[in-house]
C-alpha cells in the first residue's frame, strides 16, 4: 500500500490556516485526497482533517515541517498513518446486541480496527467472543472489589496498548480516576431517553408515557455520567401499537447502529473534541 496520512488539527481561527497546510503539502509533493474544515465562531477555534498521499519526503520530515507551522499557528495537531488499525477493547455485561454487532462488523472486515478482546463482568458472552477468535476476559466486580477490578482492567488496557475502549452496554459506572485515565479514548452508548427516563427499565417508562420517538446516543466517557461530548445520535419512530418488547427491540437496533458509527468515525480520525462538544467530519 502507498503511504497515506491523516492530519487532524485545531487552533485559534485566523486567516491563512488552510493555505499554510495545503502549501506545506504541495511543497512536499503530497496529494490531498480528502479535506474538511470547520471554524467555530463561538469558541473562535478552527478544526481540520486532511487525508493525503505521501510525497517526496519522509514522515519524520513531514512532522518536522508541521511542527514549525503548528508552532506559528498555535496548533494542536496529530499526523496518523491512514492504514493503521487502532487497537480496540470492548466492554460488555449481560445485554449483547451492541457487542454482537461490533464483533460481526469486525469479523466481516467492516470495522478497520485491531480488536484485542472483550472484557465483561459476567461470563455470558465468552462463547460468542471466542467464536470470533478473540480473547475473553471475565473480570467480575462488586462494590467491595471495584478498585481491584478497575486496576486489572487498566493494566490490561496498558499491556495491550489500547487506543479505544468501547462500552457496549457495559452496565457499570466507571470511577472518576478510570474516566480520567481514558479521557478522549472511551465511547459509551445509551438510550436517548436520558434524562427523561432514568433508572431501570427505560423502555417500559417510555411505553407508559406513550413516546413517539426512541433513540440512542454515543458519547465520550467522562466523570459526569452520560454527559460526555456527543459523537452520534439517531432515532426511530414508534406508535401506540408497540409493546414494551417491540419498543425495546427497535431501540436496541438504533443503539447498535449509533455505536458502530461512532466507533468507525473515531477509527477514521473523524472526531475532534471541541470543549464539551465534538466536531465530526463525516
Amino acid at each position: 500500500m502507498s503511504e497515506e496520512y491523516i492530519l487532524t488539527l485545531s487552533c485559534p481561527d485566523r486567516v491563512g490556516i488552510v493555505h499554510a497546510v495545503s502549501g506545506l503539502l504541495a511543497k512536499a509533493d503530497c496529494n490531498i485526497l480528502d479535506s474538511a474544515q470547520h471554524a467555530d465562531r463561538e469558541s473562535g477555534m478552527f478544526f481540520m482533517r486532511t487525508q493525503f498521499a505521501g510525497g517526496s519526503v519522509s514522515r519524520s520530515e513531514l512532522e518536522s515541517r508541521f511542527a514549525v507551522v503548528g508552532g506559528e499557528l498555535e496548533m494542536q495537531w496529530q499526523l496518523h498513518d491512514a492504514h493503521h488499525r487502532p487497537r480496540l477493547l470492548i466492554l460488555a455485561s449481560k445485554i449483547g446486541h451492541c457487542l454482537n454487532d461490533l464483533l460481526y462488523r469486525y469479523s466481516a472486515g467492516l470495522l478497520a480496527a485491531d480488536v484485542r478482546g472483550v472484557v465483561s463482568n459476567h461470563p455470558d458472552f465468552e462463547a460468542l467472543t471466542r467464536a470470533h477468535n478473540l480473547p475473553f476476559h471475565h473480570l467480575p466486580v462488586t462494590p467491595e472489589t471495584r478498585a481491584v477490578q478497575e486496576a486489572r482492567l487498566l493494566a490490561l488496557i496498558k499491556s495491550e496498548s489500547i487506543e479505544l475502549v468501547v462500552l457496549a452496554r457495559y452496565m457499570q459506572i466507571l470511577s472518576p480516576s478510570l474516566c480520567r485515565a481514558l479521557a478522549g479514548r472511551a465511547i459509551n452508548i445509551h438510550h436517548s431517553f436520558l434524562p427523561s427516563f432514568k433508572g431501570a427499565k427505560p423502555y417500559a417508562q417510555a411505553h407508559e408515557r406513550g413516546v413517539k420517538l426512541i433513540g440512542a446516543t454515543a458519547h465520550f466517557v467522562t466523570e459526569d455520567l452520560d454527559e460526555g461530548p456527543i459523537i452520534e445520535q439517531d432515532v426511530a419512530r414508534v406508535d401506540h401499537g408497540y409493546s414494551v418488547e417491540a419498543m425495546t427491540s427497535a431501540g436496541r437496533d438504533v443503539e447498535s447502529v449509533v455505536l458502530s458509527r461512532a466507533v468507525s468515525w473515531f477509527i477514521q480520525r473523524r472526531v475532534l473534541l471541541n470543549g464539551n462538544r465534538t466536531i465530526v467530519f463525516h
